[in-house]
């Protein structure tokens, strides 16, 4: 028998553990787990380089549950460090799951829950403690957590806690635990500080590297990979129009500050998705509300930075954005890897302003992947998607039961206008209901990278001036036409107003729509795109409108404050 035939039995866990996995659904293990379990049961240190979702937390978990006797001392004999929150409630779950039948007690602690409960939960004792770096250093520096009797200290996600900062927590940390303990280390790449920490902790460590599967032949891979090459002030404008063509079932948007999250989840709640914003400016119980929405299908679009998204695992995950090229192939690697696991497929889609099309070269060289370059859909490819959603939309019901008792509304209306006039206005009334007819302006295809004349021996690329170009487009100096506006211009027979208030006065794009339709009567569908940054607001209002659409919000209140209105200026 092969490894990669060979059971959960044939590794040397526990035949109770077997057979509680087999109740549990677990078939075969994975090669990840195939490698590192019987290594891990046989006490060797270990260097694992493994990608999210190759089922690397059962590869640890399963033989220190394993591992763990009936006579316990109340202390922890296995301690996880995972880098955040999400991850470390991940980890804690499935241990406590392996774990249950055998009354193994699991132990999550990080930040932005109460010390004192987990104080007190760690003197009732416990055996696996799953940490923060921050926290647990926390705690050993209180005496509540005690590592004598820990026997294995597994770094989770050990490149991610570097990024973050952990490496000198990871050092007291380590240097704390017993000096014979087994150190296990998984990472999704191995650079040299990586490399140096092994050096320093681990006891002649068995080096693993599992690369992640991509299916071959006729299957294709599981992840398409493609970028768009977008004019920075028409980004946002861009991925509303890719996510209107793509319909995905759940989207994570990573971007790079807070502000830009915030600022990006509240143009697409403008455009009439249901986004979710996520990052480290929010406490615990939000961050848990915002991923309540998001797993329990309230929510369709999570915006993120990479710290706050890290650890973060969603089952029904079709497509992962970069709204901006990620600085390092790493990064790329870490994100994209959200979608494509097990038999599913997924989508990762990048956001690339021109000067960052040798970012995407550099990661398709470090990656070995192919990173198609798309062409953003036209107003008119829009419009036939929206029209398509429509017809969709009611063929389902056409097929409903309860169609009859709209009948004697039916003959009412058909006697001042044919049937056909009728469906004609059923269907326009249900296409503004579904998907609206907002007008859309055309997005400017964006300039190649400049070459030297004639590409007379140079590198194709930006040079100097180019670059200085972009630099003082990004701060706003010259070379920028206006206010960077996410939208874009306003689309034909629109006018753009400017409001005095945002998101520093808790403005939402429910409050605009609402102030503006209750004062003018105007119907919401006509109300957009709306724009909200940290003092002001602009909102794109047909332009026969915009005059009362103005008096209007100068004699009502908005969220409870009086603003002021006005033609939104192109500066």
């Amino acid at each position: 028998m092969t490894a990669e035939d060979a059971g959960f039995d044939s590794l040397g866990l526990h035949p109770d553990l077997v057979s509680s996995l087999a109740g549990l659904g677990y078939e075969a293990p994975t090669p990840i787990q195939t490698a590192a379990i019987p290594q891990m049961i046989s006490g060797r240190d270990l260097l694992c380089q493994a990608a999210t979702g190759t089922g690397k937390t059962a590869a640890f978990a399963l033989p220190i549950v394993s591992g763990i006797g009936e006579h316990r001392s109340g202390l922890p004999t296995a301690l996880v460090l995972a880098p955040t929150r999400e991850l470390c409630v991940q980890v804690a779950e499935a241990v406590h799951r392996y774990g249950r039948p055998f009354g193994v007690r699991t132990l999550p602690v990080y930040g932005g829950q109460p010390i004192g409960r987990q104080i007190t939960a760690l003197k009732r004792g416990v055996d696996i403690v799953v940490a923060t770096p921050g926290r647990a250093l926390d705690l050993l520096n209180r005496k509540s957590l005690k590592l004598n009797d820990v026997a294995t200290v597994v770094l989770d996600e050990a490149d991610e806690m570097l990024d973050m900062g952990f490496a000198e927590d990871i050092e007291e940390i380590l240097s704390q635990a017993p000096a014979d303990r087994q150190t296990v280390m998984f990472s999704a790449t191995m650079p040299k500080r990586i490399l140096r920490i092994a050096k320093h902790h681990l006891d002649d460590p068995l080096r693993i590297e599992i690369e992640r599967e991509v299916p071959t032949g006729d299957a294709g891979p599981k992840i398409r990979q493609v970028a768009y090459v977008v004019a920075r002030p028409y980004k946002a404008a861009a991925l509303g129009r890719i996510l209107d063509v793509e319909t995905p079932a759940a989207t994570l948007v990573f971007c790079r500050t807070r502000a830009e999250v915030d600022q990006l989840a509240e143009t697409l709640n403008g455009r009439g998705y249901r986004a979710e914003a996520l990052h480290g400016g929010m406490d615990q119980s939000m961050r848990d509300r915002v991923m309540g929405r998001l797993r329990s299908g309230g929510a369709d679009l999570l915006v993120a930075t990479d710290v706050a998204a890290r650890g973060l695992d969603v089952d029904h995950l079709t497509h992962v954005v970069n709204f901006d090229v990620p600085a390092a192939p790493e990064s790329y690697v870490h994100r994209i890897g959200r979608v494509g696991r097990g038999d599913r497929t997924g989508t990762a889609i990048t956001i690339a302003e021109p000067r960052e099309r040798r970012q995407l070269a550099a990661i398709e060289r470090s990656t070995g992947g192919n990173i198609e370059i798309g062409t953003l859909p036209t107003s008119a490819q829009l419009r036939e998607r929206r029209l398509e959603l429509t017809r969709a939309s009611l063929a389902v019901s056409c097929l409903d039961d309860d169609l009859e008792r709209y009948r004697p509304l039916l003959e009412a209306l058909t006697e001042d206008a044919g049937i056909e006039q009728v469906a004609l206005a059923a269907i326009k009334t249900a296409h503004l209901a579904t998907v609206g007819e907002q007008g859309e302006a055309e997005i400017p295809e964006a300039p190649e990278p400049r070459t030297a004349r004639a590409d007379k021996g140079r590198r194709s690329g930006w040079n100097k001036r180019d670059d200085e170009t972009d630099r003082r487009r990004d701060k706003g100096g010259p070379g920028q036409s206006g206010k960077s506006r996410r939208g874009g211009p306003p689309a034909p027979g629109k006018k753009r107003i400017f409001i005095n208030a945002g998101n520093d006065a808790g403005i939402r794009p429910a409050d605009i729509v609402g102030a503006i339709a209750n004062e003018t009567g105007l119907p919401g569908s006509q109300i957009g795109p709306i724009d909200i940054r940290a003092r002001h607001t602009t909102v794109d209002v047909p332009d026969t409108e915009a005059a009362a659409v103005i008096k209007a919000l100068g004699r009502t209140r908005v969220k409870g404050q009086r603003v002021k209105a006005r033609k939104d200026r192109d500066r």
